[in-house]
């Protein structure tokens, strides 16, 4: 049965001051009726709202509701509101529910000057520089766990996100790879046919695939696929909470989240680079064998003989520099996501934005460094 209240909250004016005063217990309160006629006070020449609690009994969530609905109405008619006079969890649950941003991340906001914005945009990098460190050594404490044996991650969910980024990229991988061994022979064979010297398309396609072009094009495709949905998965359930539930049950993010991804993904993107490189070769030789009319054997013989051990193992450890920025990526911009469906979408782009960028950063300091070391 449901408790009679109406009387529990009233609503008294003392000149321009609006005074709410609780007494008696507050459950299962309707406050559509209550709001309305604060509304309307509040029209009427009201500067300040007031909560009083001294006599309040027993109460439920509804209470709460209240509260957060009249100080809508106070924001709305741009009244003062003063909650120094409730309970302090009533406080902190109060400004906890407005301090959720529920409106679009872009747009709005007054204009800086330029040293304004100059020092903004230099506090902002700072303040991000600092959050990817502590996200980094985050993962870093995670790993150590994980080796230690002391991980809360789950086998199945590691189990899916190596179904979702292995077995089920295949297909896409193979088809784009063969593509642009298709592409790279062509291009290749236009200024080989010159000097009568097509038959090095082989040798061509064959070190370029396995040095960088087949890591290069499996860490572009599995940013648009499997970074994005990192991001997009995560950001969701930052909008629908379930990331605040994980820390109030006192659950690592990280363990639970970002360490059965990256490990699936440092597993799957060597193979899926080896992978690359083999189709990659093949559409070399669909073009040499059935448009330049090579002897497949010969074909073959050139490629075989091009192909370098060092040359495929800095391939492979180029999917596997890739697979750690993807993942870490895509994590990092679903965990930081905002609270609407905006920031998801905003986060998806910025992952796979961050993974091409760094995937491209990280591919010139690898090549730099295989230059010093004769590699």
């Amino acid at each position: 049965m449901q408790k009679k209240t109406e009387n529990s909250i009233m609503l008294h004016r003392d000149g321009a001051t609006l005074d709410v005063t609780f007494h008696g217990d507050v459950q299962n309160y309707e406050a559509n009726a209550l709001c309305t006629q604060a509304q309307k006070m509040m029209a009427d020449g009201i500067k300040k709202v007031r909560f009083a609690t001294d006599e309040l009994g027993q109460w439920d969530s509804s209470l709460l509701v209240v509260i957060f609905q009249l100080v809508g109405v106070a924001q709305q008619a741009g009244v003062a509101y003063d909650l120094s006079a409730l309970p302090e969890n009533l406080q902190d649950l109060t400004s906890l529910a407005y301090a959720v941003d529920r409106k679009p991340t872009h747009g709005g906001g007054r204009k800086f000057a330029f040293l304004e914005r100059i020092g903004k945009s230099t506090l902002e990098i700072l303040q991000k520089t600092s959050g990817v460190m502590d996200f980094m050594g985050a993962i870093g404490t995670s790993v150590w766990r994980f080796i230690t044996f002391r991980s809360i991650m789950r086998r199945v969910d590691f189990c899916a996100a190596l179904e979702d980024c292995g077995p089920h990229a295949i297909g896409i991988v193979a088809l784009i790879s063969f593509l642009v061994g298709l592409i790279l022979a062509f291009v290749g064979a236009i200024q080989l046919q010159t000097f009568g010297a097509q038959i090095y398309v082989a040798s061509l396609v064959t070190i370029g695939m396995c040095r960088i072009m087949g890591a290069i094009m499996v860490g572009i495709i599995m940013a648009g696929r499997t970074g994005s949905s990192y991001a997009a998965t995560i950001g969701t359930m930052q909008v629908n909470e379930e990331l605040d539930a994980l820390q109030t049950m006192g659950l690592s993010k990280i363990d639970f989240l970002v360490l059965p991804r990256m490990l699936s993904l440092l597993i799957a993107m060597p193979i899926l680079t080896m992978l690359s490189d083999f189709m990659g070769m093949v559409g070399g030789a669909f073009v040499g064998v059935f448009m330049m009319d090579l002897p497949y054997q010969e074909y073959w013989r050139y490629a075989f003989d091009a192909f370098n051990l060092k040359n495929f193992l800095v391939g492979v450890f180029h999917g596997l520099c890739f697979g750690v920025i993807i993942s870490i990526c895509g994590c990092y911009s679903g965990l930081n996501c905002g609270r609407n469906a905006d920031s998801v979408g905003v986060a998806t782009t910025q992952s796979v934005v961050r993974s091409i960028v760094w995937m491209i950063v990280a591919t010139g300091i690898i090549t730099v460094i295989c230059m010093e070391l004769g590699i």
